[in-house]
């Protein structure tokens, strides 16, 4: 039997969507972070489309092509409300709000206990599943902008420093995982390539603890520095990291001493130049 669903949303769109506004007030508007008018537009422009796709589609199968604009502003929503810090239930809600007035209309339109009932169904399964689908890309959404923080995180993080003329150091901080790794690759050849250097100093006194994936992300770095005809210098050994190498047996072959400043030494001696004092130069 064909659903009453679309017969209530044209005969009481503009009682429902009142409502609807009237209850999204309460919980939206009152946090600050939306305006009154924008939460009116987003709910007509939802029943607009709910209107359009319980007309021309199946009403409880959200994943119908008809139903592909009204998933696609949910979606829009959903991305917005994620940047703007709101919790899953509150966004969930925008859509779960929307079953009272629904309910309200049915109860006044249908008087038939059975034909009610079975109306009541239909509408409970279409907005709880338009409701997980709004969850499901906030969610989406959240993750997207967790992983694009972490990857500018590390990319901050992890940044080349020029020394000297043709000297470069890059500092590490924190845990070295495969991701982070190739950032670190990449932004290191990238400044050999454009400054044409010939050491590069890894320090990695801010790296908690080198274990053997560690020393392997390492190696490969020092491996893509070394294609490019840099030499590489390790600095910040301290006595716990060279105790665990020594345990575990990892050799990094490359030169290696405990400070950044004594690891520039190296790279002044290698490309003949020395740091003297001005005094010193003055009586000379």
């Amino acid at each position: 039997m064909k659903s009453r669903i679309p017969e209530i949303l044209d005969k009481h769109q503009d009682e429902i969507l009142a409502e609807w506004t009237k209850s999204l007030g309460g919980g939206h508007g009152k946090t600050g972070r939306m305006r009154e008018g924008e939460i009116e537009t987003q709910a007509r422009d939802v029943l607009a489309a709910l209107k359009t796709a319980v007309h021309e589609g199946n009403v409880d199968n959200i994943d119908a092509p008809e139903f592909a604009r009204l998933r696609e502003l949910l979606a829009t929503i959903s991305r917005s409300r994620a940047m703007q810090s709101f919790t899953p239930s509150e966004t969930a809600m925008f859509v779960f709000s929307l079953k009272e007035p629904l309910l309200v209309r049915l109860g006044k339109s249908i008087s038939d206990a059975k034909s009610l009932e079975r109306e009541v169904w239909v509408l409970t399964k279409l907005v709880d599943s338009l409701g997980l689908y709004t969850a499901d890309m906030f969610q989406k959404s959240r993750e997207d902008v967790i992983v694009r923080q972490q990857q500018e995180l590390a990319e901050l993080s992890t940044p080349v420093v020029r020394l000297w003329k043709g000297v470069l150091a890059l500092p590490l901080i924190g845990t070295l995982d495969s991701e982070r790794t190739q950032v670190v690759m990449e932004n290191l050849l990238r400044t050999l390539v454009e400054s044409n250097a010939e050491i590069a100093i890894i320090d990695i006194t801010g790296v908690p603890t080198v274990d053997t994936q560690v020393a392997q992300h390492l190696l490969k770095t020092i491996a893509a520095a070394r294609l490019m005809g840099a030499d590489c210098i390790i600095s910040g050994i301290r006595p716990q990291i060279a105790q665990t190498m020594v345990h575990l047996g990892v050799e990094l072959n490359v030169v290696s001493k405990a400070t950044l400043a004594d690891a520039f030494a190296v790279a002044l001696e290698r490309t003949g130049r020395t740091v003297v004092s001005v005094k010193d130069r003055t009586r000379a």
